[in-house]
């Protein structure tokens, strides 16, 4: 049975784009959209919007226009530094760099490192934290069992390092299990060998505070589509010295401080950090969105995380009453998490499942591998499961308890029942047969 939680109990959050939406079912009736996928792409918060529709009159090219549009767009766009800056409490000498995701921040950061850097990490990153960085100088540790073990295992990895730079990358919160890693605990691991770290953020900005200087990390990136800023912006923050010492990571306009014609080449002199790396139009609407969703999220954490505890406490008692069904954990059960939970459901296909909860209980959630293929083949191995794929609910500030307890129930209709329309399979995914669900008129 789920916890009996009084709807009234739920503290006041910012509002989200959408939160009235309601979809076609393939049986014909609408629903209310309940969106249980934050943890991919987060909706658009209200302030956001209204912020976004402020700056459009004034939208203009940022720092190359004298006219006074392009003065308040450049002004825009360099105050959002400073709104991320107090959001992850950074100090005021470490760089503030827009990129346009957390992908994008990571690999920058990648391409600045000094050569024969020794760089250290766990397998259970999602790919944006595991593939950027190459080379027989990469060290990928294998996921110990608890958050302790994590931390005495890097301690043995940063002692055989080779002498020379070193970074270690962790997760802040898994887009896998919603658990959260002992930053904190890394990062004097960290420090105790020389090395430096770096937070990628992208799942835990959006649902708890992330203080940089309590932490002691040297670099977080994070995205805005993830912090309810679906705008095309992400950040690097952090150490200028290695940033300021590497080729730009683009080359291009605004990168340049002077180019000069010398026949057979170009003399480039390169600006320095943070525009060194931002080559190109500043995407000024993206990044004062996610300032703004930074600034509104700074001012709303307690109840927030509240939010999110309530609806968390309820999606897992509820899914623990499912038959068959096996929550993903890559520590002990009760460690602490934000709003994420992946599992399988012995016997049924999570493909099959996410697509009859769209398609008949207007339920979007996300089923796969998450982008952290490494992990959730292991996690499944761990649970027995015959395919690696598994079914993953995320919450947020658009969740509510109806939406909790919709999944829960029709999740419950689906294993003991099974589903009430006939899918198939397209480009190796499953579809409702005849989905005669109409469009939205925009794309009609």
């Amino acid at each position: 049975m789920t916890i009996a939680i009084p709807r009234s109990s739920a503290p006041a959050v910012p509002g989200v784009v959408g939160s009235a939406l309601r979809v076609p079912l393939v049986t014909g009736e609408r629903v209310e959209y309940a969106n249980l996928d934050h943890a991919a792409s987060a909706p658009c918060l209200e302030q956001v919007r209204d912020a976004v529709d402020e700056l459009l009159p004034w939208y203009a090219s940022v720092h190359r226009g004298a006219g006074f549009a392009s003065q308040v767009s450049t002004r825009v766009y360099e105050q959002a530094r400073e709104s991320v800056r107090r959001f992850l409490n950074a100090r005021s000498t470490e760089a503030v760099v827009f990129t346009r995701n957390t992908t994008d921040a990571l690999n920058l950061l990648a391409r600045g490192l000094p050569r024969h850097t020794s760089v250290v990490l766990f397998d259970a990153e999602h790919h944006a934290a595991l593939l950027p960085w190459r080379g027989p100088n990469v060290r990928r540790i294998a996921t110990p069992s608890s958050a302790a073990a994590a931390v005495a295992v890097l301690d043995r990895e940063l002692e055989s390092c080779p002498v020379g730079p070193r970074l270690v990358v962790v997760t802040g919160a898994s887009n896998v299990t919603g658990e959260l890693w002992p930053v904190a605990e890394l990062a004097k691991v960290a420090r105790r060998h020389g090395a430096r770290i770096a937070l990628d953020a992208a799942q835990l900005a959006p649902h708890r505070p992330v203080d940089l200087r309590a932490l002691d990390v040297d670099y977080a990136v994070f995205s805005g589509h993830k912090i309810y800023a679906p705008f095309g912006a992400g950040v690097l923050v952090g150490r200028s010295d290695w940033l300021q010492a590497a080729e730009p990571y683009l080359v291009g306009g605004g990168a340049t401080k002077l180019v000069t014609d010398h026949g057979d080449r170009l003399g480039v002199a390169w600006s320095a950090v943070p525009e060194r790396h931002e080559a190109g139009s500043p995407n000024v609407v993206g990044v004062h969105a996610l300032a703004v969703a930074c600034d509104v999220l700074g001012r709303h954490w307690e109840q927030t995380v509240e939010h999110e505890r309530v609806l968390l406490e309820r999606l897992r008692s509820g899914l623990a009453t499912i038959p068959g069904l096996r929550e993903l954990s890559l520590f002990e059960s009760d460690h602490d998490r934000v709003g994420v939970v992946s599992f399988t459901i012995g016997g049924h296909d999570a493909g099959y499942l996410a697509a009859a909860l769209s398609a008949e209980y207007g339920i979007g959630v996300r089923d796969g591998a998450f982008c952290a293929h490494v992990a959730v083949t292991r996690l499944l191995d761990e649970v027995g499961a015959h395919e690696h794929r598994a079914l993953r609910a995320s919450l947020g500030l658009g969740s509510t308890v109806d939406h909790v307890d919709r999944l829960v129930a029709a999740l419950r209709t689906l294993v003991s029942e099974g589903p009430k329309w006939t899918y198939v399979q397209r480009d190796g995914r499953w579809v409702p047969e005849n989905d005669e669900r109409p469009l939205p008129p925009f794309l009609s």
